[in-house]
């Protein structure tokens, strides 16, 4: 098969088609012909040597995520079939032509979502699924404020908060970004550089502070975050954009009784990637098939520029996912 490879740790540059073996799937795996796969940020910390795939999982051919149609399934599979159209999350491997996974971590792909659109969905949906409400309970009526709301992770947050009833605050540094985040039905969207950012943000969440916040940018956020939250006011770290330090004043987490949480899905045993794939797949996937929430594409390129989409991530000119057609 056909596969993108990092060739060694590097720039866009090291990312080469190459052919290799094709994966073979065990008794409990299928076998998946990708259409189209999605760019994180993990790819680049892994193209760079710096974010090594999980144990079991290509290190040298990047992608956390896929959509395909499954084209063999192992002895014991007993679930899916030859020809189902699924989508799923990977720990690596998914620049290439096949990939082979648990069937359990497949979910159904609704119909009248094309590739792109189905590939957009694994990782920034699931992770921000997981981190609003199975780590931050967020309910209706509460106030989120979404960090990077523009990212992949962002916009998809920005939509499951607001369709269980959350009011939404959003940071992005591009107003075009911001103006589109407004169209989703942000309640504000602001830009982190501005002065008097937590002002702002209290006076959106009626001078109370904020239920909850979902933080992507990681050391420079942190005395924000602190500032902005009410009192026992949770607390995500999904990302670290911004860096991994930070100096803050820890008695005003005390004093607030925040319950801060640091998040990760790449590294989860498997029995818990199943269990939120089961959760996701009841509680959500009718909203995307309903087209209720909505993946975002920003661009759609062909497998052999991979080099292309992982200079156009970095330079963040992305609104959504950016994704790489097989």
């Amino acid at each position: 098969m056909r596969a993108i490879v990092i060739e060694r740790p590097g720039g866009p540059e090291v990312l080469q088609l190459r052919e290799v073996a094709d994966p073979v799937p065990g008794p409990r795996e299928v076998l998946v012909a990708v259409r189209a796969t999605a760019l994180n940020r993990a790819d680049l910390l892994q193209r760079l040597g710096r974010y090594p795939a999980p144990a079991g999982w290509p290190q040298e051919i990047p992608g956390l995520e896929f959509a395909g149609e499954i084209v063999k399934t192992g002895a014991a599979v007993d679930r899916l079939r030859c020809g189902d159209r699924v989508m799923g999350l990977l720990g690596g491997g998914g620049y290439a032509e096949l990939v082979r996974l648990d069937e359990r971590l497949c979910m159904r792909i609704p119909p009248q979502l094309d590739w792109a659109e189905a590939a957009a969905i694994p990782e920034a949906f699931l992770t921000s699924f997981d981190a609003l409400f199975l780590q931050g309970g967020l309910s209706v009526g509460e106030t989120v404020l979404i960090h990077a709301a523009g990212s992949g992770v962002g916009t998809a947050a920005v939509q499951l908060a607001l369709s269980v009833g959350a009011r939404v605050v959003a940071l992005s540094r591009t107003e075009q970004k911001r103006r589109r985040l407004e169209q989703f039905g942000a309640l504000r969207t602001l830009d982190p550089a501005r002065e008097g950012l937590a002002e702002q943000i209290r006076l959106a969440s009626n001078d109370d502070g904020v239920d909850l916040v979902l933080d992507l940018v990681g050391g420079p956020a942190f005395g924000l975050n602190a500032d902005v939250l009410r009192r026992r006011g949770r607390w995500v770290v999904l990302g670290l954009l911004g860096g991994a330090r930070a100096e803050t004043n820890l008695g005003l987490l005390m004093q607030k009784r925040i319950n801060l949480t640091g998040s990760v899905l790449r590294s989860r045993p498997i029995e818990e990637h199943v269990a939120l794939v089961r959760s996701f797949s009841h509680q959500v996937l009718p909203l995307l098939a309903s087209g209720v929430l909505h993946p975002v594409v920003h661009a759609t390129l062909p497998l052999e520029r991979a080099a292309d989409a992982h200079a156009m991530l970095e330079r963040n000119d992305s609104f959504g996912k950016i994704v790489l057609q097989v």
